[in-house]
């Protein structure tokens, strides 16, 4: 059994906590929080010696450490069965809307909801787009609410993003156009459509197979692999600077357009 400590036990830290619980592979050893009413212990520096690991992130790479970056819609079952049938992404087409809530609106969407779908696109492409396009808006707060990027690869393969935090309904899917291949799925309900275009042109249509397991547990899984192994994690330091880099990117792009608006709201326009 590996001793596993949870740093940081605030809502999404105690899901960490539950996961790690439930396993058969670790025990949770210690808690660590300033709040003393949450956390074991309160003092990071106090774990010295008593655990094999911690679900918290520094400083991995210098001091050879397994840093697993917590991307968890990687771990979705539905993207996980996605990557193993995905041949040569020519078009994505991804929409990630909410409804409206006053949770993270001290970051822009980009950083607060689309990241993840750009991670993904990263993932299947294994490349760097080469064409950044974004426009984005605030409507409810001081940052930009709702966003649309067009990312273009060295390949031809074309990706639309959309995220929103202000819409009516909440919508997570992605649509993947590949050769002789439509593939719809919908993170929400971990499903994964698959069309495929035969010789004689007949379509065919399969839903694909899809773990039922939980994500997150699906996540510690995969760290506790990596422990052992010392194999680098899907969701490595590396790629999740990857993905930020490329969103910082979209963000000055979307100051760019959002800059030209300015100009015209400031060259005559009245309310």
């Amino acid at each position: 059994m590996l001793k596993i400590a949870v740093v940081g036990a605030g809502q999404f830290g105690q899901n960490h906590c539950r996961v790690v619980r439930q396993s058969t592979r670790a025990e949770l050893t210690a808690v660590v929080d300033i709040d003393p009413a949450r956390g074991t212990m309160s003092d990071y520096r106090e774990l010295d010696g008593k655990v094999d690991a911690a679900i918290v992130a520094t400083a991995a790479e210098r001091h050879g450490r397994i840093l697993q970056v917590g991307h968890l819609e990687r771990f979705n079952p539905a993207v996980m069965a996605l990557e193993a049938r995905v041949t040569l992404p020519l078009f994505f087409e991804i929409h990630r809307l909410s409804v409206f809530s006053p949770r993270a609106l001290d970051v822009d969407v980009i950083l607060d909801l689309m990241i993840h779908d750009i991670d993904i696109v990263l993932n299947l492409t294994r490349a760097e787009p080469q064409e950044i396009h974004g426009a984005g808006v605030s409507i409810l707060s001081s940052k930009v609410d709702i966003a649309n990027v067009r990312l273009q690869f060295p390949n031809g393969c074309v990706a639309n993003l959309t995220a929103s935090r202000v819409s009516t309904e909440r919508v997570r899917k992605l649509r993947l156009f590949q050769p002789r291949q439509y593939i719809s799925l919908d993170y929400a309900r971990k499903e994964l459509l698959i069309f495929s275009v035969g010789g004689d042109r007949q379509v065919s249509f399969e839903r694909a197979p899809v773990d039922t397991s939980e994500q997150l547990q699906l996540q510690l899984e995969a760290f506790l692999d990596s422990v052992e192994t010392r194999n680098s994690p899907k969701t490595s330091g590396y790629a999740a600077r990857q993905t930020l880099r490329i969103a910082w990117a979209i963000l000055d792009k979307i100051k760019e357009h959002s800059e030209i608006v300015s100009k015209s709201l400031a060259s005559g326009w009245k309310p």
